[in-house]
């Protein structure tokens, strides 16, 4: 049978077949070793094939094989190896939740975010929650904000979660689309699948939150069915994900504005931080690259995690 992987806890996973029954199922010993560089083989959003057998009177899944994913999202793994933890899979849209106060979401998070998403090649669409909270210098510092994004062509949509604003519209844009949401503790993520599907009558702060068991602690993934087809998948590791095995001269492909004018540098190695006649640079001295944006760059080009080739 094939199925669509739901849930994970390490060692199970809930496994939903197309005719819509749902099995727990573990996995061949083999499959562990088909994917020796991730800690789980097996993640939510997987489609699988999986055969059912009888064990003590209980039915059981077995899968024997994963089909090829469109796409992922990793983080290292939470022990010291060098191994990492793919959270999810065949992701169709990331929901960025973005609030300019109570809490504030920095620009350096956005860009952290959305350099993360371009490299696992997975579309964003920025959700700009809380808006009926602002008065007119927030509503002029938020439309600026939008500016920045839009000009790169990121998708963005203004929305008040509580009040219903601007759900009608969200709601369309992610019909029929498999989501994970992403952004700080208190942005609104639940009160916004609330708003979308109130049958779930998640409560507020459940949204990856739910499965934290400690600091340190493996966290497990579970997807959502959410009215007009759409699928969510919940994880606390999107807070953590990030670029891994990257070097720093790959970066700028992640900026979409960097990389769109790079071939223009006097130099095809150049990092745009210290070269000569450097057209990324003078982009951002003119204002046609957000200098916010490139500090962002700079931040992540500093990080220690990053490589030079």
């Amino acid at each position: 049978m094939k199925g669509l992987v739901y849930k994970s806890t390490g060692s199970w996973y809930t496994v939903k077949s197309e005719t819509g029954d749902t099995f727990d199922c573990k996995i061949k010993g083999k499959l562990r070793l088909e994917n020796i560089n991730s800690t789980n083989p097996v993640v939510v959003g997987d489609f699988v094939e999986f055969d059912v057998e009888d064990h003590d009177q209980q039915e059981v899944g077995i899968i024997k094989k994963i089909f090829e994913r469109r796409n992922y999202i990793l983080r290292k793994s939470v022990n010291l190896s060098k191994q990492t933890h793919i959270l999810a899979s065949n992701i169709d849209l990331l929901l960025l939740v973005i609030t300019l106060k109570n809490p504030i979401t920095t620009t350096s998070f956005i860009d952290r975010f959305l350099v993360s998403a371009e490299a696992y090649s997975i579309k964003t669409l920025l959700v700009f929650n809380k808006c009926d909270l602002y008065d007119e210098a927030d509503e002029d510092s938020l439309n600026s904000l939008i500016n920045i994004y839009d000009s790169i062509g990121y998708e963005t949509i203004k929305i008040c979660a509580n009040s219903g604003k601007g759900i009608k519209e969200l709601e369309n844009k992610i019909s029929n689309k498999t989501i994970m949401l992403g952004g700080h503790s208190g942005v609104g993520k639940t009160s916004i699948i609330n708003a979308i599907d109130g049958a779930l009558n998640l409560k507020v702060g459940n949204i990856s939150n739910q499965h934290s068991q400690g600091k340190h602690t493996t966290t497990y993934a579970e997807l959502y069915d959410l009215e007009n087809n759409i699928k969510l998948i919940d994880t606390p590791g999107i807070k953590g994900f990030g670029l891994v095995n990257y070097n720093i001269d790959e970066i700028s492909n992640f900026f979409p504005e960097f990389f769109n004018v790079k071939s223009k540098c006097k130099f095809n190695n150049c990092i745009h931080l210290n070269e000569p006649k450097c057209y990324v640079k003078e982009k951002v001295k003119s204002g046609e690259i957000s200098k916010s944006r490139y500090d962002s760059y700079i931040q992540i080009i500093n990080d220690d995690n990053l490589k030079h080739r």
